[in-house]
């Protein structure tokens, strides 16, 4: 079962916009650094390499989504001014 979840990866079609993002927004590129150590933090957890309460696990997995979230309506939104 793979337990890691790359944005990237999630989104594979968006690869290009995304790394210009990486390399043009400061913002986006903070928020995709912690979106990866979170994924790997939790990863590391649920491989029981490290340990966290349930409560725990679960507001980092919920951060995590919001994050992804966040990443991708800043993808979304730079595509979209790239076709007007």
């Amino acid at each position: 079962m793979d337990l890691h979840h790359p944005f990237v990866k999630e989104f594979p079609a968006h690869r290009e916009t995304i790394r210009s993002l990486k390399l043009a927004d400061g913002k986006f590129r903070a928020a995709f650094e912690e979106y990866h150590q979170l994924d790997d933090e939790i990863c590391r957890i649920e491989e029981e390499v490290e340990f966290a309460t349930d409560q725990q696990i679960d507001e980092m997995k919920f951060k995590r989504a919001k994050l992804k979230d966040a990443l991708c309506a800043a993808v979304k939104k730079h595509e979209a001014a790239l076709v007007h």
